[in-house]
């Protein structure tokens, strides 16, 4: 198979100490997900740190033209499928021959998925950093093969990466008990943002102020949307509208049953894929975040929600147990009885847990997350390992 390349990026003045390229996310640019998300706030960061950072995104996500470089990164494109069970694995292996001919200083890959190719970027002679998301392989959408494929990603992506990084504790522990391994703890962080003062995006949905429940997830099985639509309708809450942040993919089949799921309920808004000042908007007036998901890492969803003031409800996984909220905060996954009694109690605003804002931006922090991994280049660079 051809490697079909196009690569952007102008030259800076100065040559930048370290060189790195980023392989993983389906994109930096206008692309939802937690990976894409975690690289769009880390990258641009590590850019003013003296590391000359390209991205590799994957065609199919970016129609001509296409841009060369954002917020100091540079862009190349490398072609796979979409939407297929291959889509990762193609895209993973051209990006690590591609790596090869590139020689950058570090290739970090990003997920499991990728990871599954650390053994043969070792071999090319390459520097590897890892970083493990999330336990994908307990995603229900995959069938048997392709988890033992992903539980034998995270294996080669934690033992064969010269420093294998973490998002979150549990992940930590987990790759230490399992395979030995002392990985760095690099959690998510969250902007530094302040509340948003216009309400054009709200007026635009039909929205009101504080009297909407919000969710910001891709919308896919794992996320379990459909769930909270359930909840919702059951719980009554008068006034209320929910609402489901979340690009609508027409090949996305879980996406499609949610489009069909609320046709028929003008309280409920698909408001599609938002970022930037929309999406600030919405988190800034939302009456109440919700992530109903049967899987996390360390969502960055949950955080951006607390540090704009939101109240939360998660589900109850040992990544979001991490997060500094009250028990009340929590309900089983699945639960739809459950869920649909912690909406009523808020429309009634009987759970307004504490105002953690403070706390999660304080402990919680792109630009430490940027130094901390720039720290691991050094490191592996220098031999220290």
């Amino acid at each position: 198979m051809a490697i079909s390349i196009e690569r952007g990026g102008k030259e800076a003045s100065a040559v930048p100490s370290i060189k790195v390229l980023v392989l993983g996310p389906r994109g930096i640019v206008d692309v939802q997900g937690g990976i894409e998300m975690h690289c769009r706030k880390l990258y641009p960061l590590l850019a003013r740190l003296d590391c000359a950072v390209e991205v590799i995104q994957r065609t199919p996500y970016y129609r001509r033209p296409r841009r060369e470089t954002w917020h100091g990164v540079a862009l190349t494109y490398l072609w796979s499928p979409r939407g297929s069970g291959l889509e990762t694995a193609v895209h993973s292996l051209l990006g690590v021959l591609y790596a090869a001919l590139k020689r950058p200083d570090i290739l970090h890959l990003h997920a499991v998925g990728p990871a599954l190719l650390a053994p043969l970027a070792r071999l090319l002679g390459l520097r590897v950093v890892v970083t493990h998301h999330a336990a994908d392989y307990r995603r229900e959408k995959w069938g048997a093969f392709a988890k033992l494929l992903l539980k034998t990603g995270e294996r080669f992506g934690m033992r064969f990466a010269h420093h294998p990084i973490v998002v979150s504790e549990v992940l930590r522990e987990s790759v230490r008990s399992e395979y030995g391994v002392q990985a760095s703890l690099i959690p998510n962080g969250v902007p530094r943002f302040a509340r948003a003062r216009t309400t054009g995006t709200l007026e635009a949905l039909g929205l009101v102020a504080g009297r909407y429940v919000m969710c910001v997830a891709r919308l896919d099985k794992v996320k379990r949307q459909l769930d909270l639509v359930e909840a919702f309708e059951r719980a009554r809450m008068p006034g209320w509208k929910l609402v489901l942040v979340g690009a609508i993919d027409e090949r996305n089949a879980y996406a499609q049953r949610i489009v069909r799921r609320c046709a028929a309920n003008p309280l409920i808004v698909l408001a599609g894929f938002q970022q930037g000042r929309p999406l600030g908007e919405l988190f800034s007036y939302c009456g109440l975040f919700v992530l109903p998901s049967s899987l996390e890492g360390h969502p960055i969803a949950v955080l951006e929600a607390l540090a704009y003031g939101a109240r939360v409800l998660v589900s109850d996984l040992p990544e979001t147990r991490a997060l500094p909220l009250s028990d009340d905060c929590y309900f089983p996954v699945g639960d739809i009885d459950k869920l649909a009694s912690l909406l009523a109690a808020a429309a009634a605003d009987e759970c307004r847990p504490q105002n953690l804002r403070d706390v999660i931006r304080e402990k919680y922090s792109w630009r430490r997350a940027a130094q901390l991994t720039r720290s691991v280049y050094r490191q592996v660079l220098d031999g220290d390992l």
